[in-house]
């Protein structure tokens, strides 16, 4: 060691790690890339408030009182009316599969009892697996339709249009009406915490092998990429069907979350979702030069996937972009299909809109995986 404190040392050092940081571009670009992600998905995917929610609405006594209804209501920013039926069950079961998240009902003989002074009932049907998603606008339905009414009621009826509301509504949420919000939560953290352990489970597969010396063994070994990558993820397969059962079961006897639909095709479904995500980890780990590198890039999938699925803030809430990056995300469909099975009992058909994405994901990361897969150490 020469001497005391050198100045000149120290900028040997600073330039040695500057030089160094400009090489290892693919961390100086996560650096950078990780907060302007969060700066923009909470600046401008985030919304609180959704709007433009799919309803359909069941006209069992049509006429001038139901059309101004439904104009009320889809002239709303909170609605997108979606469909107009005279089949209250065809109403909900399009809130059974999802295609809808309100279904509002006018009965037979609103208009009757409308024009001879009494106050009708009308039905809203709100899916409540989400409680939040919905509340602003079941908040809003009453003043929109007396609003609707409104120039509906002249004459003999004018006295009624601006005295006590018209119109009865009447508010049914469904799957979950006493808006508990671990019915909601805990399902959801059965894909956030697949997605934490399994992407990261396996993306430091390969770069292990480079950092521990060992990655050469592993290429004079006779297997092809793929068999090395079936090698690599089935493991955790088993890891990740455990941590499954471990989080339902806690979900039953410690949150009480009713478990309606069936429990093997919530396993089928997990198994997809976990291969998919080992297939994203081992992806990862073809491109990442380190353990540190693979950390980052988990976080980077991380990120948007807990963002845009649903999980924390309403996924209709987001404008039309964001919806599109959440469609990608596989953690998007298993949370609407572990709901679905949990509280609504979903089945096969109802869920299979959201299977076939994930599928379709796992073949398309496994492909990249097995393609990017290097026969050389360098």
């Amino acid at each position: 060691m020469n001497g005391g404190f050198s100045l000149a040392r120290v900028f040997a050092m600073l330039g040695k790690e500057f030089i160094q940081m400009r090489r290892d571009r693919l961390t100086l670009g996560m650096l950078i890339g990780i907060p302007l992600m969060q700066l923009f998905l909470f600046g401008f995917a985030i919304n609180m408030v959704p709007r433009h929610l799919a309803t359909v609405v069941s006209i069992s006594d049509p006429g001038p009182f139901s059309d101004s209804i439904v104009a009320a209501l889809a002239n709303s920013s909170y609605f997108d009316v979606v469909k107009a039926t005279n089949s209250p069950q065809e109403a909900r079961r399009m809130l059974a599969d999802g295609s809808a998240s309100f279904a509002v009902e006018i009965p037979a003989n609103f208009s009757r009892d409308l024009v001879r002074g009494a106050t009708p009932e009308l039905l809203v049907e709100a899916d409540a697996t989400d409680p939040a998603a919905g509340s602003y606008a079941l908040a809003a339905i009453p003043n929109l339709v007396s609003t609707g009414l409104r120039n509906d009621l002249k004459g003999p009826l004018a006295s009624r249009a601006f005295a006590a509301p018209p119109v009865n509504v009447v508010v049914h949420q469904l799957y979950n009406p006493e808006n508990i919000t671990q019915y909601n939560i805990v399902p959801g953290l059965l894909g956030v915490i697949l997605t934490m352990t399994m992407v990261m489970a396996t993306s430091i597969a390969l770069t292990r092998e480079r950092e521990r010396g060992t990655y050469e063994n592993l290429l004079a070994m006779p297997t092809r990429p793929v068999e090395i990558m079936i090698g690599k993820i089935t493991p955790n397969i088993f890891v990740g069907a455990f941590q499954s059962a471990l989080i339902l079961t806690v979900a039953k006897f410690v949150f009480h979350v009713p478990m309606i639909g069936s429990f093997g095709l919530l396993a089928t479904t997990a198994m997809i979702y976990i291969t998919a995500l080992l297939a994203v980890g081992y992806t990862i780990s073809t491109v990442a030069q380190n353990q540190m590198q693979a950390m980052q890039m988990t976080f980077f999938f991380f990120l948007p996937s807990i963002m845009l699925s649903g999980f924390i803030f309403p996924f209709h809430g987001m404008p039309q972009w964001a919806q599109w990056i959440g469609e990608v995300m596989p953690i998007t469909h298993f949370l609407r299909i572990v709901r679905g099975i949990l509280l609504k009992g979903d089945g096969f058909g109802e869920i299979w809109p959201d299977v076939w994405p994930m599928i379709l994901f796992l073949f398309v990361a496994g492909t990249i995986a097995v393609r990017r897969f290097r026969r050389t150490l360098d």
